[in-house]
């Protein structure tokens, strides 16, 4: 069952990241909150089917909230940081970065929980750095073009988002493994083998739902709707009154954003089951598949090009991260 989950997970993914672009248009100011809270809601609803068709132990679900917190900030703050950059940064340049992640979760694994680093699997890291670098280091004509569109500010920030999402996945990630690969030894109360992974989908999932509130509270005192699209945005930074909409027109403005929640969602749905039965190895073969899914998507679907030089260093990432699949 292993590669089935790691299959579906991937593609999921890599579909969601093709519409995470599509969706988080740079003109639209909060498109990146908009797609948190729809990710928020269909994690809810999924989570809602887990504790009505799962034998989940409810007596320690609160405390396991709290207890699996540390890991949903880590997933939720670093999805968040994804969302804003993708607004500004190339889907070529961004998921090759972020999904990197995959190759410090076995050093963390191999720091923290004594896990054996061979040797093949040290030169594929350095691989997988050599590359992101690279790949950061040659992308002079985009960090000229969004200097010049965005200011010097918000282009270095924007270009901080990947790894920023890059290192806090990858602590998440670990934590993932930490708590779901023993249900005798893991933090979570009251677990089993049977319901270890439902029970930290539910306190991830449900964390996100609590976080997308949040944030539909916020746009509400900002005077802002989810539905209202990057046009509807001008519309009311010019005075101008947004004339009311059929409920499956407004659905339609934000399609992108839904179908990469939707997606997101179907991943996440086999994710932990996948790092449960592979440890951290599988976390490694999440993030080639994911990558390369979307890297292929977004060269035919968003027509997306980058210097050569650039495509020779993300092959390199390529190459690391399937290396490390390979020594796994």
């Amino acid at each position: 069952m292993l590669w089935f989950f790691l299959i579906f997970s991937t593609v999921c993914w890599g579909f969601a990241e093709i519409f995470y672009k599509k969706g988080n248009v740079s003109n639209e100011p909060c498109a990146h909150l908009k797609t948190t809270v729809f990710v928020g809601i269909f994690f809810g609803l999924y989570s809602l089917i887990i504790l009505l068709t799962q034998d989940i132990n409810l007596k320690y679900l609160p405390a396991n909230f709290i207890r699996y917190l540390p890991v949903a900030a880590c997933y939720i703050i670093s999805m968040v940081c994804s969302y804003y950059g993708v607004r500004y940064i190339e889907e070529s340049i961004s998921d090759p970065i972020e999904n990197t992640s995959c190759a410090f979760v076995p050093v963390l694994c191999a720091v923290i929980m004594h896990e054996e680093l061979s040797l093949k699997t040290i030169i594929a890291i350095i691989i997988v750095v050599a590359g992101i670098l690279g790949v950061g280091f040659f992308d002079t004509k985009g960090k000229e073009s969004r200097k010049k569109t965005l200011g010097k500010k918000l282009a270095l920030i924007s270009i901080a988002m990947p790894f920023c999402y890059m290192l806090l996945d990858a602590i998440g990630t670990f934590l993932d493994i930490y708590y779901t690969d023993d249900a005798k030894t893991s933090v979570l109360l009251g677990v089993t083998e049977d319901n270890l992974e439902h029970t930290a989908n539910c306190c991830y999932e449900f964390t996100f739902l609590l976080v997308a509130i949040g944030i539909l509270i916020y746009l509400k005192a900002k005077h802002v709707r989810l539905f209202d699209t990057a046009e509807d945005e001008a519309l009311k930074a010019d005075g101008k009154i947004i004339s009311k909409k059929p409920f499956l027109k407004k659905i339609g403005g934000q399609r992108n954003k839904i179908i990469a929640a939707l997606f997101e969602t179907g991943g996440q749905a086999t994710y932990l089951f996948a790092l449960s039965e592979g440890s951290g190895i599988a976390a490694v073969i999440l993030g080639a598949g994911t990558v390369i899914i979307s890297f292929i998507l977004s060269r035919f679907l968003l027509k997306e090009k980058l210097s050569i030089l650039q495509y020779i260093f993300i092959g390199i990432i390529f190459t690391g991260i399937i290396s490390l699949s390979l020594t796994g």
